[in-house]
């Protein structure tokens, strides 16, 4: 069960802003969900001792655990989730409150991911499996296809966004450090879906990369 919090697609390792959120909401749905496993367990417990005969209290396991607890469980996961999911919204940024946000496309189709992002003149490069984002400053990825849906996702750096035909969908993501992060598409669409990914190389502000349009890259 550790083994799987950690590797390039884990979300309990988060790198960016928007993934450590993630990671935050993941971790207090589990409190909630182990709390509420313990109550029920104790209950049922309750249930197969011996009969005895009705004492005061009962009320403290109907309504004081059974109906109280759990709803304060219930709304406390409720507000965390509202909380997560409104900040993952891409809000403006404040000029002079933190680096201006930056703005590149991720165009999917079977079975590709294409990026359009400004090199180190600020001309739209267009790449293919590599996404170019400057380490500590956010990014908007306006999100597409060509084709059927499929799903933008790189877990170290934030949540999923589908791509759906016609709908362009908006992800902010940010990287903390420079460094390559992996991504791949969450949504199944069709026998080449498992060679779909893709990665979002994160590289330091004053040191732009040099790379060609419409390659596939292999280094960093």
């Amino acid at each position: 069960m550790l083994a799987g919090c950690g590797g390039p697609f884990s979300t309990l390792d988060p790198q960016g802003p928007a993934a450590e959120r993630v990671a935050i909401l993941w971790w207090v749905m589990l409190a909630g969900a182990t709390m509420l496993t313990i109550m029920v367990m104790a209950m049922v417990a309750i249930g197969f001792r011996r009969p005895v005969a009705r004492q005061p209290g009962g009320r403290f396991w109907t309504h004081g655990l059974g109906v109280g607890f759990t709803l304060t469980v219930l709304v406390a996961l409720v507000g965390a989730g509202l909380w997560a999911g409104e900040r993952q919204q891409p809000h403006p940024v404040t000029p002079g409150q933190g680096p201006p946000v930056m703005r590149v496309e991720a165009i999917a189709r079977q079975w590709e991911w294409r990026f359009r992002q400004p090199d180190a003149e600020g001309r739209m490069v267009e790449t293919r499996d590599r996404l170019h984002i400057p380490a500590g400053r956010p990014v908007d990825v306006v999100i597409t296809t060509q084709d059927v849906i499929h799903s933008f996702w790189v877990p170290k750096l934030a949540g999923k966004m589908d791509a759906i035909p016609g709908r362009p969908n908006l992800l902010r993501l940010e990287a903390n450090q420079p460094g390559i992060y992996r991504g791949r598409s969450a949504e199944f669409s069709g026998p080449g879906y498992a060679g779909m990914q893709f990665e979002v190389l994160a590289y330091p502000p004053a040191a732009p990369p040099v790379f060609s349009p419409l390659a596939a890259e292999d280094g960093p």
